[in-house]
């Protein structure tokens, strides 16, 4: 069995049928003000309510925006834009529940769509842990604000309750939590108690759902307008100036962070068997509530970036914990604490629109994953009542509750934008190899390209360049270079760019959350190896043409799966190492600063430094995925050789062997290291 069968593509046709059988139809009760309602509820959220201050502002390893927050907003849109496009082409080529993961199986085969399930966890599920935590800290404040003190040993994570100390350098969190066993309590049942609520209303069905989230999505745009008009008033136009204190820098940073503030659009997409004429308005709610979330950052972010200046932004973030448009309202109008107050509300409102959404989204990513035979039979359940994947929807609600109960927010959003970016790459490749693959499939909505189109970018990323300071030669270098990309990709040119772009905010982000995304990838190859190869309705053992054969594939894919796995993680453990060094050198610049750099990676101590997320993957391979390989491969070995009297399979053991030599060296040296 070749390992082509793993990019093995499911028939389009085949999807829309098993769609359609009675046992896994879902109700169809959305249309498009429901789609829009939906993706709003999903976009405007934590991002706008908590990342708008650090995005201005900057972090310790990030600069800020600063007023140019507003160009950052635009260029994120621009980036979502191109991706939004291509979603909207899918979902009404593909109106299936699964989104990406449903998009990348009918155009990149098996494994990648395996890969961007399991990567869509992150955006939904992990996301929600991140949006979850963010929930409990504004309600905590509200409630505070109305007399309500919760305890924070009930309100936060372990974590977070370390760095808070007294003069005397002891938490003041751990020494006020009951002790079992001398180990303090410290969770967030907040958050558990949000994650909870919200799961048993997406139980009870999606119709009650999307008017729940359509009374939360009201409420929160009129509580973003009431800032607006409050706040302008009050708007210090000097605040303004300068305009972008970082430069470039800044600026594109800001994009990268304001990221996690679009997060949601494609969510529109996962609900396509519960929508009605999904052809028709899918497109509509996924393009449309990616405009008018647009125009309310923007505007949002002028205001807020004209409330309060740059220094004192910066001041502000750096020595409070405190909302950023509740702080900016403070800040210019201290006299107005019941305007603060009902921003205040309206973020905990927008939290839960976006819980909302993105726990519904997930759930319906299981489903189709388990239809396929990746996941368990038990994820394909239908409520009889509700017609809801309820088994699903209950079982990542305890995943959500729990990690939001003990996990930090900023590692859960640094995980949640790569993740995302690499959806979004998938999604845009995948346009590209369905109109290759199925040029006679005309689809209702079609991404636009040619000449045109082509031409029209270009003169805006001609007249985009000119506004920056690099020399002659450089521009006509890029201009030449961008030329070329431009013309070459002119039929697929929305696509390209959505590919270009994402690789581009990628780059911004922090580079351990690269480790971290590797790490995570490999947990869902052990996963894929273990289960998915098997159980597929594809190319699983029931369809396979006979169980040796089909022993020595999966042995072979999970070596494989293994080993790129092992090199993912050592190539962004390396990265991670290099760009670190980078940032922290201070001195050289150019090339010279490039070269220090890379000479760090030669460092054997900086190879073997501790990072659960190398561990635990490691340990995973060469305790899981290896053992189980080379017993597969070794089964297959035994049945061919006594039907065949020829011994074979012998590259899969190879494989086998080296994926667990490589994992026990790499952890006995990272052991030795530790101990000495």
């Amino acid at each position: 069995m070749s390992l082509k069968k793993l990019f093995q593509v499911k028939s389009l046709d085949q999807i829309l049928v098993d769609a359609e059988k009675p046992e896994y139809r879902l109700n169809r009760a959305l249309g498009p003000v429901h789609l829009i309602m939906l993706g709003i509820g999903a976009i405007i959220g934590a991002g706008i309510f908590a990342t708008i201050g650090t995005a201005a502002a900057g972090d310790a390893y990030r600069p800020g925006a600063g007023p140019a927050l507003m160009i950052s907003f635009i260029i994120t849109a621009v980036v979502c834009g191109f991706t939004a496009l291509c979603y909207a082409e899918f979902a009404s080529m593909v109106p299936i529940s699964g989104s990406a993961y449903t998009y990348s199986y009918v155009t990149l085969g098996e494994i990648v769509a395996w890969i961007i399930g399991w990567d869509l966890i992150i955006e939904y599920a992990v996301g929600n842990i991140a949006v979850a935590i963010s929930w409990a800290n504004y309600f905590k404040t509200l409630l505070r604000g109305l007399g309500i003190i919760i305890p924070d040993w009930l309100s936060m994570d372990y974590r977070t309750a370390a760095r808070i100390v007294d003069a005397t350098g002891q938490s003041t969190v751990f020494r006020d939590a009951p002790h079992v066993f001398g180990v303090p309590i410290v969770f967030n049942l907040l958050a558990v108690l949000i994650v909870a609520a919200i799961s048993i209303v997406l139980v009870m069905g999606i119709r009650g759902s999307a008017r729940f989230n359509a009374i939360m999505v009201g409420i929160k745009i009129l509580v973003l307008s009431f800032f607006i008009v409050v706040g302008l008033k009050w708007v210090q136009p000097e605040n303004w100036t300068p305009f972008a204190p970082n430069g470039w820098a800044g600026i594109s940073a800001g994009a990268a962070i304001v990221f996690f503030a679009y997060i949601g659009f494609d969510a529109v997409s996962t609900v396509a068997e519960e929508t009605r004429n999904p052809k028709r308005n899918l497109p509509i709610g996924i393009i449309g509530s990616l405009i008018l979330c647009t125009f309310f950052y923007v505007v949002v972010s002028a205001v807020f970036t004209g409330l309060i200046s740059y220094p004192d932004l910066r001041t502000k973030l750096a020595t409070e914990q405190a909302e950023p448009l509740t702080m900016a309202l403070e800040h210019a109008i201290p006299h107005l604490g019941w305007a603060v107050g009902i921003v205040a509300l309206g973020s905990v409102i927008a939290h839960t629109a976006v819980l909302l959404v993105f726990q519904l989204g997930q759930p319906r990513i299981f489903f189709s994953m388990a239809r396929d035979g990746l996941l368990p039979a038990m994820f394909q359940k239908v409520h009889p009542r509700f017609r809801t994947p309820h088994v699903a929807t209950l079982m990542t609600g305890a995943f959500v509750a729990f990690f939001s109960a003990i996990a930090s927010i900023d590692e859960m959003v640094d995980l949640t934008n790569i993740g995302t970016l690499f959806a979004f790459i998938l999604v845009c490749s995948g346009i590209i190899v369905i109109r290759k693959r199925d040029p006679d499939r005309k689809p209702s909505f079609r991404v636009p390209g040619g000449w045109g189109w082509t031409i029209g970018l270009y003169v805006a990323f001609a007249l985009g360049l000119s506004l920056f300071t690099f020399s002659i030669l450089t521009k006509l270098i890029i201009l030449g270079v961008a030329g070329v990309v431009f013309v070459l990709a002119r039929n697929h040119i929305f696509p390209v760019l959505g590919i270009l772009s994402c690789l581009y905010l990628i780059y911004y982000l922090p580079p351990t959350s690269w480790l971290r995304f590797a790490a995570w990838l490999n947990f869902g190859f052990v996963i894929y190896a273990g289960y998915g190869v098997v159980h597929s309705r594809l190319r699983g053992r029931a369809v396979s043409e006979d169980p040796a054969t089909h022993d020595r594939y999966t042995a072979l894919t999970g070596a494989i799966l293994g080993l790129v796995g092992t090199a993912l993680l050592l190539v962004t453990r390396g990265l991670d190492i290099i760009l670190v060094a980078f940032q922290a050198i201070r001195g050289p610049e150019g090339w010279a600063r490039v070269q220090e750099a890379a000479g760090h990676i030669q460092s054997l101590d900086a190879w073997l430094q501790s990072s659960w997320f190398l561990t635990a993957p490691l340990l995973l391979n060469t305790i899981v995925l290896g053992p189980l390989s080379l017993r597969r491969a070794w089964r297959a070995r035994q049945a061919e050789t006594a039907a065949t009297g020829r011994p074979s399979g012998t590259l899969a053991i190879g494989l086998s062997a080296l994926l667990l030599a490589l994992g026990a060296v790499y952890l006995i040296a990272m052991l030795v290291h530790s101990i000495a």
